[in-house]
């Protein structure tokens, strides 16, 4: 026998129509094209209904693709809920892409209509011939806006709107219809296609709400520095309107004195950003002397944040820091942790740094037969996860074997889960190093070498040795105004990590190369120092 309580479709026009009505005054501040734009909810929404009936009487609707190739403004925002609203697929593509794998992403995912930023519109006149399957594109800007493009059959965001009606009845349908799609950053071969649903993303919200997590209510303002075309923003597209909490939208403005700016002007309380981000900030601060407003918790995930880096946030600027944890494959944060004042304080070392799982989340580790391992603390397994917002698949990729036989989630990653089901991420399985028959964590080598005053950013890779099968070499980027040598470095890591951890080189850099999700490249750290190896042997021949 069922309930008798009302059924409704979990749709994502649902968060926007709420704070239409609930909060219609509250605002959203936008830099959009060099200029700042500020309105309300209610505004927001009545935009959005209009975008989704233009594009409606277009004849686009459900099942349908399309992309956007967009940075984090206003009208973005009003996209991520127009073309969900009415059941199609929206393709947050990402212009931190090569070119070869954004046109791959765009065709791959048969996009017919892409929104294009002014911002990237020099990037997609060079794309637009290799984009077989898109039909139109939507500047992003009102018509007069517009310089001359090479690009043909173009359309103007602000015409659509006009041709729209801001009456429009948002349709109901499937909650398990597709919303919208991300792809992985391509680490390993080809990115690939995560087809979030209306369900999956509506009930990952709701968790990542929850007071132990982003702890989000109208009292906050949110500064949204995770792009749309990661995880959707982590879910703060969908979370502000949910808690009717203020929205700073910057753009494309992602260098740390316009952020640390706009974070004091329009009163942000709460951000979500890769550590490289968080980094860039704290340094801008303490090279300037400037604060951080009202800003009172960082949510930093994408890669491991250094203790250093949180702790700096809590000693300088008295902000905690939320370590989330999660995948393209997760929807939005799978863990979190809310990191304890005593570590922050450097009182105490962190005992399970990526946190708890969030609520409709589950994880295990296993071995490599796929039995359960226990939850010790110690024990080292392949960590699977599983839950309402977890991927079954990539989007026409029937080849890649995402599931085990149990119906978990294989993430790649190696980690320990304690009694309290806390977990600590020790190493990316690709990134783990072998010496000697023994493992050597690439996190806690990394983690050792950012807690000196003097590193501001280290990677670790593992490279071929004829004896112990595998050594780890170091890239280490100095502080500006520091000093620090090779000897100095393997000095503070020998207080921490086993001797035989030490890195057999250090190679000092003048920065590190970044995925668009903050994960260092190291791929390209390889294949550098592979072929300075290479280069040394010649020359010595």
């Amino acid at each position: 026998m069922r309930g008798l309580d009302q059924y409704q479709p979990l749709l994502l026009s649902g968060f926007l129509e709420h704070a239409a009505e609930t909060y219609p005054r509250v605002p959203i501040v936008s830099w959009s094209h060099n200029q700042l734009f500020r309105y309300t909810y209610a505004d927001a929404a009545a935009r959005a209904r209009r975008l989704a009936s233009s594009l409606q009487r277009r004849g686009f609707g459900l099942g349908d693709f399309i992309g956007s190739l967009a940075w984090t403004t206003h009208r973005h925002f009003e996209l991520m809920y127009a073309a969900p609203g009415i059941g199609m697929v929206l393709h947050t593509a990402n212009p931190r892409l090569s070119a070869e794998h954004l046109s791959y992403t765009l065709n791959h995912s048969e996009a017919r209509l892409l929104f294009v930023d002014p911002e990237c519109l020099a990037q997609v006149e060079e794309l637009a011939p290799a984009l077989s399957k898109v039909e139109s594109f939507v500047v992003m800007a009102e018509r007069s806006d517009l310089p001359a493009s090479r690009l043909r059959n173009v359309l103007f965001y602000e015409d659509l709107l006009a041709e729209g009606d801001e009456r429009f009845a948002w349709p109901s349908f499937d909650e398990r219809s597709g919303s919208t799609l991300c792809f992985t950053s391509g680490t390993t071969g080809d990115p690939k296609g995560v087809l979030y649903s209306h369900r999956g993303t509506y009930l990952s919200t709701l968790a990542i709400a929850a007071a132990n997590v982003w702890a989000i209510s109208e009292l906050d303002t949110i500064i949204i520095l995770a792009p749309f075309f990661h995880c959707n923003g982590w879910g703060a597209p969908f979370l502000g309107p949910m808690a009717g909490a203020k929205l700073a939208l910057p753009g494309r403005a992602l260098d740390a004195r316009s952020l640390q700016r706009f974070i004091v002007d329009e009163g942000a309380t709460v951000g979500p950003a890769v550590p490289t981000v968080w980094h860039a900030i704290a340094e801008h601060c303490q090279q300037t002397g400037e604060r951080l407003g009202k800003l009172n918790r960082i949510i930093c995930g994408g890669a491991a944040p250094p203790l250093a880096l949180m702790r700096t946030y809590w000693r300088e600027f008295g902000i905690r820091t939320v370590q989330v944890w999660g995948m393209t494959e997760t929807t939005h944060a799978a863990t979190v942790l809310w990191t304890d004042k005593d570590v922050l304080s450097g009182n105490a070392e962190p005992r399970a740094p990526q946190g708890r799982p969030v609520f409709g989340t589950g994880i295990r580790i296993v071995d490599d037969d796929g039995g359960n391992l226990p939850k010790d603390g110690k024990t080292v397994g392949h960590l699977q996860v599983r839950g309402h917002s977890c991927a079954t698949g990539y989007l026409k990729r029937p080849d890649v074997e995402v599931l085990d036989r149990d119906g978990w989630l294989k993430t790649g990653d190696l980690a320990t889960i304690d009694p309290d089901s806390g977990l600590r991420i020790t190493d990316r399985l690709k990134d783990v190093i072998k010496s000697g028959g023994e493992w050597i964590s690439s996190i806690d080598l990394e983690n050792a070498a950012s807690s000196h005053p003097a590193v501001a950013e280290a990677a670790v890779i593992g490279v071929p040795h004829p004896h112990w099968q595998e050594r780890p070499v170091m890239f280490v980027v100095i502080r500006p105004g520091h000093d620090l040598s090779a000897e100095a470095l393997h000095t503070h890591l020998a207080h921490t990590v086993a001797k035989w951890w030490l890195p057999d080189d250090v190679v000092f850099v003048q920065d590190l190369p970044h995925y668009a999700t903050g994960k260092v490249r190291k791929d390209v750290l390889r294949t550098h120092y592979a072929a300075t190896a290479s280069a040394k042997k010649a020359s010595l021949t």
